[in-house]
């Protein structure tokens, strides 16, 4: 595929051989000879036409170009993000709507606490693809501790938006988070997602999450579900009690 700026120089060459070739036949060259002009003036005359002229042919495109650029970037501004009436709006920027509220008198998750916690996420604002799903048996054998996630509040780990929503949760409370691209979701530097959690446990995951968060072209939104198991609570010695 031919990219459009060696296509717009390729036109700008094509216009410039027909113009250069009739400045030399042209009247102008005619009146210098007469007048015996010097070299260096008909050298100068017939640059400032072909300037003259290029700079007629350019800057149309570049015109078109950038009105183009800026419609285009206007697609994908914020107010071309979908909207969700049914969450909860919070000043931070992140949306939420609780499904089930946590264990009444159970300790509210707050900074410093180490929290345990399942999830599942999907690319809400592209199809609605999952990138880590939850599903399979459940209970007995299947049910097991290591397979959640672990983060100490406060400690940056997480995505921040989904850090936010986990403050104020209690044990077996379940939360629906929309995190907006930018600041509140993952961080373009971190690509494998080992410095800010969660990462996803599977490779099609991976590559689901990466190409929207890579592209600019679609609504980068995120939906986090994720139930609270436990609230660890600092010890007072650098550890925790378990919840």
């Amino acid at each position: 595929m031919i990219n459009i700026n060696t296509s717009r120089f390729m036109l700008f060459m094509l216009l410039l051989l027909p113009a250069s070739l009739a400045f030399r036949a042209g009247p102008a060259v005619q009146l210098a000879d007469r007048l015996s002009a010097s070299d260096d003036h008909i050298t100068s005359t017939r640059r400032s036409f072909v300037a003259s002229t290029a700079a007629a042919v350019i800057m149309p495109i570049f015109i078109n170009a950038a009105a183009a650029n800026a419609e285009e970037e206007s697609m994908f501004a914020p107010k071309f993000v979908q909207t969700y009436e049914d969450f909860t709006p919070t000043s931070e920027g992140w949306s939420y709507k609780d499904v089930k509220i946590g264990t009444d008198g159970g300790y509210a998750a707050q900074d410093g606490d180490r929290v345990v916690f399942d999830w599942s996420g999907y690319t809400i604002g592209y199809f609605g693809r999952p990138f880590e799903a939850k599903g399979g048996p459940q209970g007995g054998a299947f049910d097991k501790d290591l397979d959640y996630f672990r983060t100490v509040l406060g400690s940056g780990t997480m995505v921040k938006g989904l850090e936010c929503a986990l403050r104020g949760m209690k044990p077996g409370g379940i939360r629906q988070v929309i995190v907006p691209y930018g600041p509140l979701s993952y961080p373009p530097e971190d690509k494998d997602h080992n410095a800010v959690g969660p990462k996803p446990t599977t490779f099609s995951g991976m590559r689901a999450l990466n190409f929207v968060l890579e592209n600019a072209r679609v609504d980068r939104t995120l939906l986090f579900n994720v139930k609270l198991i436990r609230v660890d609570r600092g010890d007072g010695k650098g550890g925790f009690n378990r919840g």
